[in-house]
């Protein structure tokens, strides 16, 4: 056999930091039509992602923009500005990892990290 049966390729290295605190994964598949533009959010701990089908603008904080297609990879920061995850006109389903501690939910804010005014109230939290 010239080739060998198992290819592994490493498509992200990424450092972790606190990884200790987590002790529990959540895999969620997630769907976004066409178009459609949710706008800047953060989550209160790492996410860690591949695109399924479609394509997607990414943009953490003021980072370059990128457009991730079927087969990319992606990485949200705990505590961070995602300021684009918008899907293109074809619209994207991808698959997100999400860490946290025992008996905590990952949890989901719109907007920018961290919140420009705390005695204004934000929008619910999506789970």
């Amino acid at each position: 056999m010239d080739q060998n049966p198992v290819e592994r390729v490493t498509l992200a290295s990424l450092d972790l930091g606190d990884a200790a605190r987590f002790s529990a994964v959540d895999v969620r598949r997630i769907t976004i039509a066409p178009s459609i533009h949710p706008g800047a959010h953060w989550h209160d701990g790492p996410v860690f992602g591949v695109v399924e089908s479609g394509s997607v603008h990414f943009r953490v904080g003021d980072q370059d923009e990128v457009i991730l297609r079927s087969g990319d990879t992606f990485f949200e920061p705990g505590n961070a500005t995602i300021t684009r995850f918008d899907a293109t006109n074809e619209g994207v389903t991808f698959l997100a990892w999400f860490p946290h501690p025992t008996g905590a939910d990952p949890e989901l804010t719109m907007g920018e990290f961290p919140p420009q005014d705390s005695t204004t109230p934000t929008a619910p939290r999506a789970r």
